[in-house]
């Protein structure tokens, strides 16, 4: 396969493919665009990895057994195979027990779910009031995962939940809403439009959960956020984690947040620990012959390629599925539960290529992916960096490939 590494100087060439064929990532539908994508150097997608041999394996105080938990929780636990606390998880679980607020500083990946998960469900069981809980994430994709863990943490305890999310059947979830769960988990679009048709009280609300909530803010979920939180009990315990402190999330924590304890286990960026390598392209045409030469290769186990477009990303994996490679993909012209389908394939490793929008860069907890490819290149370093964490995790190594025009 003969993709080039290079080092660029100054030079002005364009940091993605300028083509506009059928697979690309140039045009949108009815001709409106979104906002303008910001030239990023081609210099800034390479990188030679830095080894992870320094980093200090965390030594938990605690063992799952230790904590204050009945003994069917425990059970719970123990099925999951749960032994050891990561550090979140060991560092958060006895403040949240104590009904302190909290924020957690971690990055995806580190346990968070678990970590406010299972205080939660210890103190609402045996509760009749419904419901106390809300959680909140910023994609259907996260809240899922969310309610998936809740069910598993919860089962026996005869504690529910009803997942809120956009993009699929709003009956469903008013049937479930009509169970009167305990647990509220959701996205804010659809959960404040459900609170304002006047179908989720807030008024007996004991327990917020604000989670990737620099992802939110990213997202623009802020104002919905703020008006959600309004509504609920000044007294609540409110838990809030996030992967940066930026002065827009600091302001958010002094409005919402009461005396937090702070617990921070965040690591360096994984993209100093991921091999970025640029690969030169004629034209979109030529990206797809050279993408699917090199899924062809043996090292390419479980690849996740980011296109711009819904329809730019439909047509690759359609065409990489054709050409022998195993592909779905995701993307917003698909539902929630094509989406969730499309994602256990990829994670099950029943196909070995995800072909997606930036929706996947944010919130997935997806294992093992050896490889993220560019297609398009994102709407900014910040979006790259977000693509790019999805391998090189855990100790892992990780490679990152991103298509650009040829240099001239």
């Amino acid at each position: 396969m003969a993709y080039q590494q290079r080092r660029f100087g100054g030079s002005n060439a364009g940091g993605g493919s300028r083509g506009g064929s059928s697979f690309g990532g140039a045009r949108r539908g009815g001709g409106s665009r979104g906002p303008a994508k910001k030239y990023i150097h081609p210099s800034k997608f390479i990188n030679k990895a830095v080894a992870k041999a320094d980093e200090v394996v965390y030594e938990s105080k605690h063992k799952f057994a230790d904590f204050a938990f009945s003994a069917r929780l425990h059970e719970n636990i123990a099925k999951k195979g749960y032994i050891t606390p990561s550090a979140i998880q060991d560092q958060s679980i006895p403040s949240i027990l104590e009904g302190k607020d909290l924020i957690g500083l971690a990055n995806t990946g580190t346990g968070k779910t678990a970590a406010f998960l299972l205080p939660i469900v210890e103190r609402e069981t045996g509760t009749q009031t419904s419901p106390t809980v809300m959680i909140i994430a910023p994609t259907r994709e996260l809240a899922q995962q969310i309610d998936e863990q809740f069910r598993e943490f919860a089962a026996g305890l005869n504690l529910y939940s009803a997942l809120i999310v956009g993009g699929v059947s709003v009956d469903r979830q008013l049937r479930d809403l009509k169970r009167r769960p305990q647990f509220i988990i959701g996205t804010p679009g659809r959960l404040k439009d459900l609170i304002n048709r006047r179908y989720i009280p807030l008024d007996r609300m004991t327990t917020l959960v604000l989670d990737e909530a620099d992802r939110m803010l990213d997202m623009g979920f802020l104002p919905d956020i703020r008006d959600i939180v309004n509504g609920m009990p000044v007294e609540r315990q409110t838990l809030f984690f996030s992967a940066t402190i930026t002065p827009e999330i600091q302001a958010l924590v002094n409005t919402f947040l009461k005396d937090p304890v702070t617990v921070s286990v965040r690591t360096s960026e994984t993209s100093e620990h991921v091999e970025q390598t640029v690969i030169e392209a004629r034209d979109k045409n030529h990206k797809v012959e050279l993408l699917t030469e090199m899924l062809k290769g043996t090292d390419y186990e479980k690849v996740l390629v980011f296109g711009e477009t819904k329809f730019g990303v439909q047509r690759l994996s359609d065409h990489l599925d054709n050409s022998g490679i195993p592909s779905v993909a995701i993307h917003g012209n698909k539902n929630q539960s094509q989406r969730q389908r499309a994602l256990k394939q990829f994670k099950d490793e029943r196909v070995r290529v995800l072909v997606a929008t930036d929706v996947a860069a944010r919130g997935l907890d997806i294992p093992n992916v050896s490889h993220v490819i560019n297609f398009d290149t994102p709407q900014n370093y910040e979006d790259y960096v977000h693509r790019i964490g999805r391998t090189g995790r855990a100790g892992a190594s990780g490679k990152a490939h991103t298509f650009i025009d040829i240099q001239r």
